[in-house]
């Protein structure tokens, strides 16, 4: 197989083949994730959310982007986690998803852009005692560091 030779964020070379795939890391609390790059749309800074009555307590309403309107989810109160704290770190990130159109998603912190190979990435294993191991889809080794790689399609379901 061709391979590329890809410079990191921290100027690092990293030897990249064609079936790497890159990451944006995010921070829900203390916990690291990963969102797949291809998914994302658009990262915009916390902004009104109109809220939507009768809906999900997850679902925090919409916003309008450019003329679009789009919903907006806590991602910690999808996952069970504590209930979002704004701070100037929290950012929205829009989502395009192909079963379920664009989304946006509140997460805490967007910290940087990692690249992947196969041999850093473990698939996670579901037992379905868990609520929040049904959102991630593997964990991703990278310098040292575990990122739980989110499960977009399990995230956006209706439950």
């Amino acid at each position: 197989m061709d391979e590329l030779k890809v410079s990191g964020l921290d100027g690092a070379d990293v030897k990249a083949g064609y079936d790497t795939q890159q990451y944006i890391v995010i921070k829900l609390g203390h916990e690291q994730y990963g969102i797949d790059i291809k998914f994302i749309d658009n990262i915009v800074r916390m902004q009104h959310i109109t809220r939507v009555p009768k809906v999900a307590d997850y679902l925090k309403g919409v916003i309008n982007l450019r003329g679009e309107v789009i919903p907006v989810m806590s991602l910690r109160l999808k996952m069970n986690l504590a209930a979002d704290e704004f701070t100037k770190a929290t950012r929205i990130i829009i989502l395009k998803l192909e079963q379920h159109g664009t989304i946006g998603v509140i997460v805490d912190e967007v910290r940087e852009v990692v690249t992947l190979s196969p041999s850093q990435i473990e698939r996670a294993s579901y037992d379905g005692k868990e609520d929040k191991t049904s959102f991630i889809m593997g964990i991703g080794k990278h310098e040292n560091e575990l990122i739980s790689l989110l499960d977009l399609n399990a995230v956006a379901l209706e439950k």
